[in-house]
C-alpha cells in the first residue's frame, strides 16, 4: 500500500532527527578523546587518542557483526535475556527497525569502551585494548542493552510481561550505557593495579595531574554539546503528537529532556565547584568538569520522565556522590586516572535509583505510551508511585553490577595472567607514546627527562 505523502514527510522528518541525534552522540568521542588526552601526562596522550579512535573502528565491526543483533534481535526464537536475529544487519531494515536506528545504537556501544578505557590509561598493553574493546562493545554491553531497551527484554518497560508491574526506566543509559562502562573500568583499573609512583612508600596518593586543562574543558563541552543527542534523541521520533492536545507532543517532552539534562549537569558542576573549595583550599578547574559530566550521567536514566525541578536535586546529591567515591577510591588505593568508575559508574547507580523515586507518571505515559489517554504507569516512590519502579530499578542495578563483574572481570584477569594486559614499569616510565607508538603526541614534553625519539629509547632498551 502506497504511503500518503503526510506519513512520508512524518517518516522523513523523523529519521533526519534521529541520524541528527547520531551524530551529536558521536562527537562525543571527540569529547572523549580530547578529555582523556588532557586529563592524562604528555607522554601518554597519543596513546590515549589512539584508544579512542580504537573504540570507533573496533566498535563499528563487533556492533555490525553481533553486537546489534544481540541488543535489537527479533523473531520466533527471541528470548528476554538475549537477541537472536539481524547479525551483520541481515534482514534490516524492518517495521521496527532501519539503518537509521543501527546507527544511533552503534554510536552508544563505541561510548561504553570509551568510558573503561579511562580507568586504565597510561598503564595497558595495547593489544588487550583491542581485545576487551571488541568484547565489551560486541556482547557485554548489548546484553544489558536487550534486557532493558529491546521490547522483548525481560526488564524493559516495554515488554509485555512487565517486571513488578513496571519495568525498570533507564532511558538513555544511566546504567545500560554508563555503569556497564563504569564497572568493567572498576575490575580493570583493581586488577591492573595502580601507576608507578601513584602512591608513595607510606601509602599516601601522590598526585599525577592531567597535563593539559584546555583540553580537558574542550572535550567536556563537547561532551556537553552530544549528550543533547544522547538523552532527547532517545525518543527516536521528534513528530509524535500526544492525543487530546493541540500543542504537545514528542517535540515538547524532548524541549524538556534537554532542560532537565542541562540543569543536572549544571547543577552537580557548582556544587562541586564550592565543595572542592572547601575541601582542597582553592577553585578547581578539572574537578568541575567532572562534576558537570557526573551530573549528565545520573540524569541520564530519567531525564524524559522527571520534572525540571527534580534534575536539580539530581545532580545536587551526583556531585556529592562523585566527591565521595573519590575519597574512597584514594583511601582504597584505587587508581582511575579519569575518576571513571566513580563518575561513570558511581553516578550511573545514583541516576536509577533516582528515577525510582521521582519519575512522574505523566512522562512516563508520554515517554513510553506516546502519552495515551486512560493509560497507568508505575512511577517514584516519592511522587507516590509506590515500590514496583524503585524495585525494577534496584535490581537493574544489582543484575548489570554481577553480568558485568562475571564477564569482564574473569577477562581482565586472563589477560593478566597472560601477561599482555599490563605494560614492563621501565616501558611506563618511559610513557607510552615512546614506548608503545613510535614518538610523542608533541615536541617531547619538557617535564620529561627520557628519549626524545622511538630510536633513542629502543638503544637504551637494548644497552640496558
Amino acid at each position: 500500500m502506497e504511503l500518503s505523502w503526510e506519513s512520508s514527510v512524518t517518516d522523513s522528518i523523523n529519521a533526519i532527527y534521529l541520524l541528527f541525534s547520531a551524530y551529536l552522540v558521536f562527537v562525543m568521542q571527540l569529547g572523549f578523546a580530547m578529555l582523556c588526552a588532557g586529563s592524562v601526562r604528555a607522554k601518554n596522550a597519543m596513546n590515549i587518542m589512539l584508544t579512542n579512535v580504537v573504540d570507533a573502528v573496533v566498535g563499528s565491526l563487533s556492533y555490525y557483526l553481533f553486537g546489534f543483533a544481540f541488543a535489537f534481535g527479533e523473531g520466533p526464537n527471541e528470548n528476554p535475556f538475549i537477541g537472536t536475529s539481524y547479525f551483520a544487519l541481515k534482514d534490516v531494515p524492518t517495521s521496527s527497525y532501519d539503518y537509521s536506528f543501527f546507527l544511533y545504537q552503534w554510536a552508544f556501544a563505541i561510548a561504553v569502551a570509551g568510558i573503561t578505557s579511562g580507568s586504565i590509561a597510561e598503564r595497558t598493553q595495547f593489544s588487550a585494548y583491542l581485545i576487551f574493546s571488541f568484547f565489551l562493545s560486541g556482547f557485554v554491553y548489548p546484553i544489558v542493552a536487550h534486557w532493558v531497551w529491546s521490547s522483548s527484554g525481560w526488564l524493559s518497560p516495554s515488554s509485555g510481561s512487565l517486571l513488578f508491574g513496571s519495568g525498570a526506566i533507564d532511558f538513555a543509559g544511566s546504567g545500560v550505557v554508563h555503569l556497564v562502562g563504569g564497572v568493567a573500568g572498576l575490575w580493570g583499573s583493581l586488577i591492573e593495579g595502580p601507576r608507578v609512583g601513584r602512591f608513595d612508600a607510606f601509602g599516601n596518593p601522590v598526585a599525577m595531574r592531567g597535563h593539559n586543562a584546555t583540553l580537558v574543558v574542550l572535550g567536556t563541552f563537547l561532551l556537553w554539546f552530544g549528550w543533547f543527542g544522547f538523552n532527547p534523541g532517545s525518543f527516536n521520533k521528534i513528530l509524535v503528537p500526544y492525543p487530546n492536545t493541540t500543542d504537545q507532543g514528542n517535540w515538547t517532552a524532548i524541549g524538556r529532556t534537554a532542560v532537565t539534562t542541562t540543569l543536572a549537569g549544571s547543577t552537580s558542576g557548582i556544587v562541586t565547584l564550592f565543595s572542592r573549595r572547601l575541601l582542597v583550599g582553592h577553585w578547581d578547574g578539572l574537578d568541575v568538569c567532572n562534576g558537570l559530566l557526573g551530573g549528565f550521567v545520573a540524569i541520564t536514566s530519567g531525564c524524559s520522565v522527571v520534572e525540571p525541578w527534580a534534575a536539580i536535586v539530581c545532580g545536587f546529591f551526583a556531585a556529592w556522590v562523585l566527591i565521595g567515591l573519590n575519597i574512597l577510591a584514594l583511601k582504597l588505593k584505587l587508581d582511575d586516572p579519569l575518576e571513571a568508575a566513580q563518575l561513570h559508574g558511581g553516578c550511573g547507580a545514583w541516576g536509577l535509583i533516582f528515577t525510582g523515586l521521582f519519575a512522574k507518571e505523566e512522562f512516563v505515559v508520554q515517554a513510553y505510551d506516546a502519552g495515551q489517554i486512560g493509560v497507568h504507569r508505575s512511577y517514584g516512590l516519592l511522587m507516590g508511585g509506590g515500590w514496583g519502579l524503585i524495585g525494577a530499578q534496584l535490581v537493574e542495578l544489582l543484575v548489570i553490577l554481577a553480568w558485568v563483574s562475571l564477564t569482564m572481570g574473569p577477562l581482565f584477569y586472563l589477560l593478566h595472567w597472560l601477561r599482555i594486559l599490563r605494560i614492563s614499569p621501565d616501558e611506563e616510565v618511559a610513557g607510552l607514546d615512546i614506548s608503545s607508538h613510535g614518538g610523542y603526541a608533541y615536541t617531547a614534553p619538557p617535564e620529561e627527562t627520557g628519549p626524545q625519539f622511538y630510536a633513542e629509547y629502543m638503544r637504551m632498551q637494548i644497552n640496558s
